[in-house]
C-alpha cells in the first residue's frame, strides 16, 4: 500500500511541471527585451560594429521588447486581478456551529493535517476543499499596512464545503467518517508548490472567463489576446494539473484510512441514498413551487422525509430509517432552521434563478402549507391557462360541430340526472355571442310559451372538464395546436417573470443582499446556473395541464384533496389515499385522442366532469 507521502511527492512533481510552464511563458515574454538590452549594451560598449544595419536592428529589437513587455504586463495584470470561480455556498461561522468546528478540528488533529480555515454549506450532495485565498473571495482586510502584509504572506488553509443534505440525513459518526478523506486533503494543499500551481491554474481559468465576458471593441481586443494566451497555457498544463489533483486525492484517501474506515463504507452508502432523495425532492417537489414564485424554506428537512418514504417503499432501503433514532449531524448547528432556510434560498437561486431575497412575488412556504398554497394553486393556474388557450383558438382550427335539430324543451324536474355519457360538448364553438343573453332578452325574441315562469335562462356554464375532454377527443389536430399554444404561453410568462426579476435586482444588487461574502454568485448574471430539467415539450405541457384540470374537477366535485408526496411531488388524495393511476388515462387522451380510459377513471372516482370548476 502506498503511503500518503508518496502521493504528495507525485503531486509535487506535477505541480513543478505546471510551474515550469509558467516560467517558460515568462521567459518567452522576456526574450525580446533581453535581445534589445544585449544589442543596446553592445552598441554602447563598442563591441558591435557601427552602421545603419545595427541601428535598425536595435530599433526593431527595442520596439519588440517594449511591445512584449506591455503584452506580458497585460496578461499578468488580468490573471492576477481576475476573480477565480467560487462555489455558491452559505458560510457557517464558528459562533453558529461550535460543535461542528470542534468535530472538524478534532478530525484534523487525528489526521495530523492543518484544520480548514472555515466551513460553508452548499445545497448539493458533495463535499470538497476550496481555496478562497484570493482577495475578492474574503471580507475586506482591516488593520495597518504591516498587518495586511503579514496576513498576505501567511498561508491560509482552504475552506471546507459540506453538502447541506448530509447534515440532516447523516448521523454525527457518519459525517465524521465521510469528511475524513476531505479534511485530509488540507495536508497536500498546504504544500507551497502545490498551492502555487493551483493558484496559477485558477488564475488562468478566471482570465478566460473575463475574456469571454468582454464587451466593447476597446476592451474586447486586448482581452481576446489575453484569453488566447490563457487557453494556450491551460492546454499545456492540463494533463499535469489533472494528475496532480488525482495524486492529492490519493494521498488524502490513504491518510484517512486510519480514521473510521469501517464506518466510511456505511457513510458512502448514505451518500448515494441522499443524492437520490435530494434529486427527487428538487425536481418533483421544489420545482413546482419555484415556478409559482414560492420557495420551500426547509428543503434539507424535507430530505429526511423523502428518504424515510423511500425506505418505506423500497425493501433495498429498508433499515436506513432505523438510523433516525441516533443523533443527526444537524444538531451540531446552533440554529439549524435558519441555516436550512438560507441553504433553501440558495438552492432556489442555483437551480431556478430566483431572487436573492424574499419578496411579495418570492415568498417562503412551509411543508404544512404546501398542499393548499402550492399544489392546489398550481392545478388551478394550469387549468385556467388551458381554458384561456382553448378560448383563443382560431375558429378555423376548431372541429365543426354536427348540426343538431331543435330539441323540445324538457321540464327540468323530469330531466334525467346528468352523466358524462349524456353531456354535450361545451366549447366556445358551440355558442354564439347571442347565447349569452336570456331567451326573453334577445332582440326580437319572446319567452317560450311552455316555460312555467318568465325567469331568464341560466347563464352559460363555467369552465368544465367535459369541455376539455370533448375538444381533445374530437380532433387530433386540436391537441397539436393546443400543445403549441401552451408552449408559447408558458414561454411568454417565463420571459415576463425574468424581466420582473431583472427589474427587481440584477447582479449589482445581489452583491449587497446575497447570502454572505462567500456565496459565489456576486458576479453571476445568467441564472439559473444549473437548470434541473430541460424545457418541457408541448405534449408534456398539455398532459400536465389536462392532469391539473382533472385534479381540479376531482377536488371540486368528488371531495378529493391536494396532497404532497415526498418522492413524486403534487398528489391527488381521494378518501385520504393517493391516486397514482391518473397518468396513463391522461396520456391516452393527449397522445391518441382516446377519452374512454379517462372517462372510466372519472366514473370510478366519482368526478362530475360537467360541473364547472373554480379557477385562479
Amino acid at each position: 500500500m502506498a503511503s500518503p507521502e508518496t502521493g504528495v511527492l507525485a503531486a509535487r512533481a506535477r505541480a513543478l511541471a505546471v510551474l515550469r510552464i509558467r516560467s517558460t511563458a515568462l521567459a518567452v515574454a522576456l526574450l525580446p527585451p533581453a535581445v534589445a538590452v544585449v544589442l543596446l549594451a553592445g552598441r554602447a560598449s563598442g563591441h558591435l560594429g557601427a552602421g545603419t544595419g545595427w541601428d535598425l536592428s536595435c530599433w526593431i529589437a527595442g520596439s519588440l521588447g517594449v511591445l512584449s513587455l506591455l503584452l506580458a504586463a497585460l496578461v499578468a495584470l488580468v490573471v492576477a486581478r481576475a476573480r477565480p470561480a467560487l462555489s455558491p455556498s452559505v458560510p457557517i461561522s464558528e459562533k453558529s456551529a461550535p460543535d461542528l468546528y470542534r468535530l472538524v478540528r478534532d478530525l484534523a488533529d487525528r489526521l495530523d493535517v492543518p484544520a480548514p480555515s472555515a466551513i460553508a454549506l452548499t445545497p448539493d450532495c458533495d463535499s470538497w476543499l476550496e481555496d478562497r485565498t484570493h482577495r475578492a473571495h474574503g471580507p475586506p482586510r482591516r488593520g495597518t499596512g504591516a498587518a495586511r502584509g503579514e496576513a498576505r504572506h501567511t498561508p491560509e488553509a482552504p475552506v471546507l464545503v459540506i453538502g447541506s443534505p448530509f447534515l440532516w440525513w447523516m448521523r454525527v459518526a457518519e459525517l465524521r467518517a465521510l469528511l475524513a478523506p476531505v479534511v485530509a486533503g488540507t495536508g497536500p494543499s498546504a504544500h507551497p508548490d502545490i498551492a502555487a500551481a493551483r493558484r496559477f491554474i485558477r488564475g488562468l481559468d478566471a482570465a478566460v472567463a473575463v475574456a469571454a465576458r468582454a464587451r466593447g471593441p476597446l476592451r474586447a481586443l486586448p482581452l481576446r489576446f489575453v484569453g488566447r494566451v490563457a487557453r494556450l497555457l491551460l492546454r499545456a498544463g492540463r494533463e499535469h494539473a489533472t494528475i496532480m489533483e488525482r495524486a492529492v486525492a490519493a494521498a488524502a484517501s490513504e491518510r484517512a484510512q486510519t480514521v473510521d474506515y469501517g464506518l466510511r463504507i456505511v457513510a458512502q452508502e448514505q451518500v448515494g441514498l441522499a443524492y437520490a432523495g435530494w434529486d427527487r425532492l428538487l425536481t418533483r417537489v421544489a420545482l413546482p413551487a419555484w415556478r409559482m414564485g414560492r420557495w420551500p424554506s426547509r428543503l434539507d428537512a424535507g430530505v429526511v422525509s423523502a428518504l424515510t418514504e423511500l425506505s418505506r417503499r423500497d425493501r433495498l432501503a429498508n433499515g436506513f430509517a432505523s438510523r433516525l433514532g441516533e443523533r443527526p449531524a444537524c444538531d451540531l448547528l446552533e440554529e439549524p432552521g435558519a441555516i436550512d432556510r438560507a441553504a433553501s434560498l440558495l438552492a432556489a437561486r442555483l437551480f431556478h434563478g430566483g431572487p436573492a431575497e424574499p419578496g411579495p412575488d418570492w415568498s417562503p412556504v412551509g411543508w404544512g402549507q404546501y398542499p393548499e398554497e402550492v399544489v392546489d394553486r398550481k392545478w388551478r393556474l394550469e387549468a385556467a391557462r388551458l381554458h384561456r388557450v382553448l378560448d383563443n383558438l382560431p375558429a378555423t382550427a376548431l372541429p365543426a360541430a354536427p348540426p343538431t335539430p331543435a330539441a323540445p324543451v324538457v321540464d327540468p324536474a323530469s330531466a334525467p340526472p346528468l352523466s358524462y355519457a349524456r353531456s354535450s360538448p361545451r366549447t366556445p364553438a358551440d355558442r354564439s355571442p347571442v347565447d349569452h343573453h336570456p331567451a326573453g332578452d334577445r332582440p326580437g325574441g319572446a319567452p317560450p310559451a311552455d316555460r312555467p315562469d318568465d325567469r331568464p335562462a341560466a347563464p352559460a356554464p363555467g369552465p368544465t372538464l367535459a369541455r376539455v375532454i370533448d375538444r381533445l377527443a374530437q380532433d387530433e389536430r386540436t391537441g397539436d395546436l393546443v400543445a403549441a399554444r401552451l408552449g408559447a404561453e408558458v414561454e411568454r410568462e417565463e420571459r415576463e417573470e425574468a424581466a420582473r426579476q431583472a427589474a427587481r435586482g440584477g447582479p449589482a444588487q445581489d452583491a449587497t443582499v446575497g447570502v454572505a461574502w462567500g456565496d459565489g454568485m456576486v458576479a453571476e448574471g445568467g441564472l439559473p446556473l444549473f437548470p434541473l430539467q430541460p424545457p418541457r415539450t408541448g405534449r408534456e405541457l398539455l398532459a400536465d395541464h389536462v392532469t391539473a384540470m382533472v385534479c381540479c374537477a376531482a377536488v371540486d366535485t368528488a371531495g378529493a384533496a391536494p396532497g404532497l408526496d415526498w418522492l413524486d411531488g403534487p398528489a391527488l388524495l381521494v378518501d385520504g389515499a393517493r391516486r397514482a393511476d391518473l397518468g396513463r388515462p391522461v396520456l391516452s387522451l393527449v397522445d391518441d385522442g382516446d377519452a374512454e380510459p379517462l372517462r372510466g377513471w372519472l366514473t370510478t372516482v366519482g368526478v362530475r366532469p360537467e360541473k364547472p370548476v373554480r379557477l385562479v
